[in-house]
């Protein structure tokens, strides 16, 4: 319809469908299915048994947070607050939750009006077959409107699945923070477990080095033969040559922790040069019960997360199956001249309109059909998570029990071969044993003394890699909503004080 300037009038029972159409959007629900949170069933316990360091008591929140204050080393409480600030893969998390985020603005964008403006300008030139020559210019200038009544929910289920989208990035922001701090940890923890080995072969190879003069002595001097020479030449070479292997250990994991921190390998070399000893785990350890973890776990909670999303586009693949609904209006003007203005005619139109796909081949039908497979999927998926997660804890608790068991006996080893030694080198001295005794002796020595290095630190290793499973390393949220996990998420990465253990007073 087009009206003119002065003229210009809108039937009222234009507007009578458009209310009607208004009043069902307020009144109808959205189609598709409604997201339940599943329920799945664990244990009450933990299939492990729990004595000694660790417990089923209720785990502290801020302890679990900050699970690396624990171990009451500054340096590693440090790394773990720069490694917040300057990780890239954190940063790289963080950017796909502004991704996210808006996404979530582009689908919540089709809930609203659109509006556009046009204007065009077209000079024609008419030739009749009398040779009469016409030449016109037309002018026009306008906005167009629409707006899709959300009758049926579609575009709320697409916003939706744009808000569990977001949550989900969040939870993986979470996952890859609390990966990245027990990564941190544990690389931290290598290097002060290879200054301890080669520590302990620099102390053994000092005392080879001790007994294969001894035995040249006695070579000289006619109380020996050289099979014992030779035989303390080889044991103290092959000692030495484990040393390079452990530096080039150790210089692997310094760069690691410095590449973990968002900084150049070498960075760290001079303040981690000074042997420091291996971080000591605390004496009782709270590890809650299976359906914290639950609750806890930024993996479990971002399965979950992916689940609700995928039942919300269930929703949007029904919504075609309905009529959509929309108005449409535009006004604009049209002049022959752009000099006389005055001249210009407006124009006017508007009015509802509904499209319905009526046959599409059964497409619209299999779209349903495909989301809600990938539904399934997704909730297999989610199942299949909180397993893992319960397996990564069951694994991490026996490790952790077994391997102070196996500290205890390599400790008492230790002695025990320390003091072989120091009888066998002394009988060795005044000629009542062979030296093969003495080579064994320090072989065994050597030998307990690594694997005791190795277990030590494994202790240590094996408490953050149970920490790390129970999801330590994040705050969780204490309110509810999406700003507020959405805040909980960027707060901790807000206030380094937190990575580094400290606290308001």
């Amino acid at each position: 319809m087009i009206f003119r300037r002065g003229t210009a009038r809108i039937p009222a029972a234009l507007w009578i469908p458009m209310a009607l159409s208004i009043m069902i959007v307020t009144g109808c629900a959205a189609v598709g299915p409604d997201y339940v949170r599943p329920e799945v069933p664990v244990y009450e316990a933990w299939n492990t048994r729990l004595d000694g360091d660790a417990n089923s008591g209720e785990t502290d929140v801020r302890t679990l947070a900050a699970w690396w204050t624990t171990f009451d080393d500054p340096k590693l409480s440090e790394l773990a607050g720069r490694a917040v600030k300057g990780n890239l893969d954190l940063k790289k998390a963080k950017e796909r939750v502004r991704e996210a985020r808006a996404r979530r603005g582009i689908a919540e964008a089709d809930l609203f009006p659109s509006l556009d403006a046009a204007g065009s300008a077209t000079w024609s030139r008419i030739i009749s077959d009398t040779g009469t020559d016409t030449t016109g210019d037309l002018y026009t200038a306008g906005f167009d409107a629409a707006w899709e009544l959300d009758v049926f929910g579609g575009v709320r289920r697409s916003v939706e699945a744009a808000d569990r989208d977001l949550q989900a990035s969040e939870e993986d922001l979470r996952n890859v923070l609390v990966s990245l701090l027990a990564e941190v940890g544990l690389n931290y923890l290598d290097v002060r477990i290879y200054q301890d080995r080669i520590a302990v072969a620099e102390d053994n190879l000092a005392s080879q080095e001790e007994t294969c003069r001894l035995t040249e002595w006695r070579y000289q001097a006619g109380l020996s033969d050289e099979l014992a020479v030779q035989q303390a030449r080889y044991n103290l070479e092959n000692t030495r040559s484990q040393i390079p292997l452990l530096r080039t250990g150790l210089e692997a994991a310094l760069n690691r922790v410095a590449v973990l921190l968002g900084e150049q390998p070498g960075k760290v070399h001079a303040e981690l040069e000074r042997r420091e000893p291996i971080p000591a785990p605390p004496v009782r350890v709270a590890v809650g019960v299976p359906a914290e973890l639950l609750r806890r776990r930024p993996d479990v909670r971002q399965a979950e997360r992916q689940l609700a999303a995928q039942t919300a586009r269930v929703g949007v693949a029904t919504a075609d199956l309905y009529p959509k609904f929309s108005l449409n209006g535009s006004i604009g003007l049209e002049a022959l001249a752009m000099k006389d203005p005055a001249s210009a005619s407006l124009l006017l139109s508007g009015g509802p309109a509904i499209t319905w796909a009526i046959f599409k081949g059964g497409a619209i039908r299999q779209n349903i059909e495909a989301q809600s497979a990938l539904q399934e999927q997704a909730l297999i998926q989610y199942e299949a998570v909180i397993l893992g997660a319960l397996e990564e804890v069951e694994n991490a608790l026996v490790a952790y029990a077994q391997v102070q068991l196996r500290r205890q006996a390599l400790s008492e080893a230790t002695q025990a071969a320390r003091k072989a030694a120091e009888l066998a080198r002394h009988k060795y001295e005044a000629g009542l044993t062979d030296f093969t005794n003495v080579l064994d002796a320090q072989r065994s020595l050597l030998s307990f003394q690594e694997q005791l290095a190795l277990s030590n630190g494994n202790v240590t290793g094996n408490l953050m890699r149970l920490y790390k499973a129970l999801g330590g390393g994040w705050t969780p949220p204490t309110g509810s909503g999406r700003d507020t996990e959405r805040d909980a998420a960027e707060g901790f990465f807000g206030n380094p004080d937190r990575a580094s253990g400290k606290t308001d007073s």
